[in-house]
């Protein structure tokens, strides 16, 4: 599916639902699991939630996740921790080129017993379920926090517990916290210091209600909207709270620099424009522990002429697609000036966007979602505009109803 936005008046004040974030549903569902007496409410509807849903719930002896790349890395650590579990877990073509050695080198280091069925240090993986009973490893920190997570969440059901020990630089630490928080919540005796992560074995019941809060990282193309919209221009969301758990919450700090001013009001999030920032300085972000907001903002700068230089992008590379070339090639097609290399992007000011420009996504829903706010300013397409449905399917419904004019 193609779809056409046209220029568009922003209806202001709007008011939005946006389900539960993706991260947070993932954690839980993979606890639930683990402890059946945990309920889950304000889900999240994205496809990778569901992937994960279906992944972790049925018994069958290949599992299929698709896109879903924290559904990879989550159910690689679950399936291997269950005695007499045996699984392929496969998914789509370019989830086969995505690496996962360093996790299931952790993971066999413990005691799982992990092969590879096509290309080495790739998906499909045959995993052969096992009391996992070593209880402490080391692994590099600087790759991808799902790795860590995904150990961390396996942790208190394991004989005896585990100690994780990080290897260099730590990447999205935000996410390990979150990752801590869950598990504290819930009774288990969780410690983050420094390097070294410990988690007790926990063989209790549990019996609690999570109410997910709503995805931050939906949240930052409503703060692109917002930024490029007209002084005034106010979009509330519901569901969001000032002490989140979600990384991507520093987009409160960052689109101040744009004028927008973040309130909160019962369960409701207030963006606000106040004011149009004139002769703004270059942007300059280190994106290490939020790199999923990294192309929004890329595109806001895009759409009001500011020039940026963001950092702490080197896990881009191995997402749905590479980010950062992705980015170029899109933004080269706007007219726009970057340079990107492995781990940053240096955006240069433009004032007059190329129109009717065709966005390609890449099979990435961060790309479809980031480049359509512009839709704001001047007509594009963006292609196989259905791939949003891997994080956020009400995407374009949500856009019509604040005024967006959209055709397919």
């Amino acid at each position: 599916m193609k779809v056409k936005i046209s220029p568009s008046e922003i209806i202001s004040p709007s008011s939005l639902i946006i389900t539960g974030s993706k991260s947070e549903s993932n954690r839980l569902l993979l606890l639930q699991a683990l402890f059946p007496g945990l309920q889950i409410n304000n889900i999240s509807n994205s496809e990778d939630s569901e992937m994960m849903s279906k992944g972790i719930s049925g018994n069958r002896d290949v599992v299929d996740i698709h896109h879903a790349g924290t559904a990879m890395r989550f159910l690689t650590a679950y399936f291997a921790s269950r005695p007499n579990r045996n699984v392929i877990l496969t998914g789509s073509s370019r989830m086969q080129e995505r690496p996962i050695a360093v996790l299931v080198d952790a993971l066999n280091s413990l005691g799982a017993e992990i092969t590879y069925l096509k290309t080495e240090g790739c998906p499909p993986l045959k995993i052969s379920g096992k009391e996992l009973t070593n209880s402490k490893v080391s692994m590099k920190a600087n790759v991808s926090s799902q790795y860590i997570s995904a150990l961390m969440l396996i942790a208190p059901s394991l004989p005896n517990g585990l100690e994780i020990t990080l290897v260099g630089e730590i990447t999205s630490v935000p996410y390990i916290k979150m990752t801590q928080k869950l598990l504290q919540d819930i009774g288990v005796e969780c410690n983050f210091s420094d390097h070294v992560i410990t988690i007790e074995s926990f063989q209790n019941k549990v019996s609690a209600t999570f109410i997910v809060e709503s995805d931050w990282s939906s949240a930052s193309y409503f703060y692109s909207i917002v930024a490029l919209g007209k002084p005034g221009t106010e979009i509330g969301l519901q569901h969001y709270k000032l002490d989140s758990l979600q990384g991507d919450s520093i987009l409160i700090e960052i689109y101040e620099k744009f004028g927008v001013e973040t309130s909160f009001r019962d369960n409701k999030m207030i963006l606000k424009k106040l004011m149009e920032v004139e002769n703004a300085s270059p942007l300059q972000l280190d994106l290490r522990n939020a790199p999923d907001i990294a192309q929004t903002i890329a595109v806001t700068c895009l759409g009001l002429g500011r020039p940026c230089y963001l950092t702490g992008l080197h896990t881009l590379k191995i997402k749905e697609t590479d980010r950062l070339e992705a980015l170029r090639i899109e933004i080269e097609k706007l007219g726009g000036t970057i340079k990107c290399n492995k781990d940053s992007l240096k955006l240069e000011a433009i004032y007059h966007l190329k129109e009717d420009v065709e966005i390609d996504t890449y099979n990435d829903h961060r790309m479809a979602m980031a480049f359509a706010p512009l839709g704001i300013k001047i007509p594009l397409q963006i292609n196989d505009a259905e791939v949003v449905n891997k994080s956020y399917p009400d995407y374009w419904k949500d856009l019509e109803s604040i005024g967006f004019k959209i055709s397919s």
